[in-house]
């Protein structure tokens, strides 16, 4: 079976010395010396300025509005894993949807300022497949309105533009190390923030509030993360030039051989720098002789599993679809996007041969 994704997993016997301090120090959890090392570790790859470990990327999303105090409608994409919103549903937040952009597939800033309202307190955007949203626009718009922002760089590990890492923008960026993203541990997640008095508040809210023994100070969760997921954080991390290598790699192959198809789009890749090469979507058009949906089956008969991200749209979901701002007909971008995407499958292991027999496939049915 060939997978939209597969995880890299560091070679056993590097991952061995990381639980013998496991088990030599007797300390799981808690800020351990593995999770401060991991910390470290991230901060100075990624070029930021403060990090904190997560248990996963919802529960530090969720923690991050509690940081900002965040309290009212939210401004945020349809177009995302359902978790985005979750987030906000979670913590009493009013998601409200605006349509995206058709090139980056990351919010448009007209429309988000269109959708403003006196109950706004802050944008949570997505850089989609790790394309970068247009940053400047957005925070142009916060700063007009007093508006915070939290973005959804689930996909952006290791994203750079011009100016650096893509983490830095905003008021807090929050990372996925899911077992399907570019570097993961597992389970787990990461919270970037520019403020040390936010990455204090956000500490402390990870760990139920707790100061010290016997001082707390916030309505607090447990969102802290192993120390058996920093150790496979640990193991993996200097393997990260060869896992980008190949991914960019398989990109380009998928492009060479898929340019020109009729119908077939592959996705720009826009406002980096430095690319991470985290999925490599398609848009199946009306030129290509059957439908998205049509050869998503054709391929899975052959045991190749790409997958729809995202489809359906967030606001097509029971729980959104009666929000005043979950109006498809405002959404027409993102509904369109939703109907033609294809991720095809990409990870560090997958044969050439096998991205071959991919476009073969797709390409049997453009004759």
């Amino acid at each position: 079976m060939t997978n939209v994704t597969k995880p890299f997993l560091p070679p056993l016997d590097e991952v061995i010395p990381y639980l013998e301090r496991i088990w030599a120090s007797g300390v799981l959890s808690n800020n351990g010396p593995l999770h401060q090392e991991l910390e470290l570790a991230l901060q100075q790859y990624l070029g930021v300025k403060h990090v904190s470990l997560f248990c996963n990327a919802t529960i530090a999303l969720i923690t991050a509005q509690q940081a900002l105090n965040i309290r009212g409608e939210v401004i945020t994409t349809p177009y995302s894993f359902v978790a985005t919103s979750h987030a906000l549903t979670w913590m009493g937040n009013n998601p409200v949807f605006v349509d995206i952009d058709p090139v980056s597939l990351t919010l448009n800033p007209e429309k988000i300022e269109r959708a403003i309202t006196d109950r706004t307190t802050a944008i949570m955007p997505l850089h989609c497949y790790g394309n970068t949203c247009a940053v400047e626009a957005i925070q142009s718009v916060a700063d007009e309105y007093g508006l915070k922002v939290i973005y959804d760089a689930c996909h952006s590990f290791g994203a750079e533009d011009d100016g650096g890492s893509v983490l830095r923008h905003g008021d807090i960026s929050v990372v996925s190390f899911h077992a399907t993203k570019v570097f993961n541990t597992f389970e787990g997640g990461l919270l970037v923030c520019n403020d040390p008095l936010i990455k204090q508040k956000v500490d402390h809210l990870k760990n139920f509030g707790f100061v010290d023994e016997t001082t707390v100070v916030e309505a607090g969760i447990n969102g802290k993360m192993s120390e058996f997921n920093a150790a496979i954080g640990l193991a993996q991390l200097p393997h990260m030039p060869i896992i980008i290598s190949k991914r960019r790699a398989i990109d380009a192959l998928y492009r060479a051989r898929l340019d020109g198809t009729p119908g077939v789009t592959c996705c720009t890749q826009v406002r980096q720098s430095t690319k991470n090469y985290a999925y490599f979507p398609i848009l199946i058009g009306d030129a290509f002789p059957i439908s998205r949906d049509e050869i998503y089956s054709k391929l899975r008969e052959q045991n190749i599993h790409p997958r729809r991200y995202f489809y359906p749209l967030i606001p097509e979901f029971e729980m959104y679809n009666r929000l005043p701002s979950a109006d498809i007909s405002h959404l027409p971008v993102a509904k369109k996007i939703s109907e033609q995407v294809l991720c095809l499958p990409i990870y560090p292991d997958l044969g050439h041969s096998e991205v071959e027999r991919v476009c073969d496939i797709i390409q049997s049915f453009a004759i």
